[in-house]
């Protein structure tokens, strides 16, 4: 079940007097994983949006729908919404560990703690995407998305380290599209 607090429920009010849309849904996916919790896609839909398999409830009078795949990760959550100087954004209150499997969680505890510090340094950063059948699949970002050093990154640091550490991993797959990097292959 999904929450919000008072502040979130009185900004998606706000947003949604303000569109044209007669009937609002406040759809949500978790759209990837790292160090500081899940990262999320926050969309305010047209209530026929949703998805065959997506969760669809109501609260505190708005429809809801959360991705399919997302459901799992979703219990207990609770959607807030922080006022800064400069505007301000909602955020998620989430209790549930980042991967339901205990490989998922220890190739993400590797990727948090030994392989992001280590490019963080030349402004990039791997995102774990998932774990399916020995295959871990990740996504670069920053520097890393588009760098022309990225194969040896991924086959002499991160697929060397994972594998070594993890011996159920067989293969790392990369999925970014790194022609759409800052920098593509320079």
């Amino acid at each position: 079940m999904l929450y919000f607090t008072e502040t979130a429920r009185e900004k998606l009010d706000e947003f949604a007097a303000s569109s044209d849309e007669p009937s609002l849904a406040l759809k949500i996916a978790i759209i990837g994983r790292g160090e500081n919790g899940f990262q999320y896609d926050l969309q305010l839909v047209p209530s026929a949006d949703a998805e065959d398999g997506d969760d669809i409830f109501e609260v505190d009078g708005w429809t809801v729908i959360i991705a399919e795949k997302s459901v799992p990760y979703m219990d207990n959550v609770t959607l807030g919404f922080k006022e800064k100087l400069m505007g301000g954004g909602f955020h998620f209150d989430n209790p549930n560990s980042l991967w339901q499997d205990e490989l998922s969680n220890r190739v993400q505890q590797i990727i948090d703690e030994q392989i992001n510090p280590g490019i963080s340094s030349h402004g990039g950063t791997i995102t774990l995407v998932d774990v399916k059948e020995g295959n871990a699949i990740v996504s670069f970002g920053g520097g890393c998305k588009g760098c022309s050093a990225v194969d040896i990154t991924l086959k002499n640091g991160v697929e060397k380290i994972i594998k070594d550490q993890i011996p159920e991993i067989i293969t790392i797959s990369d999925i970014t599209d790194h022609a759409a990097g800052e920098n593509p292959f320079c």
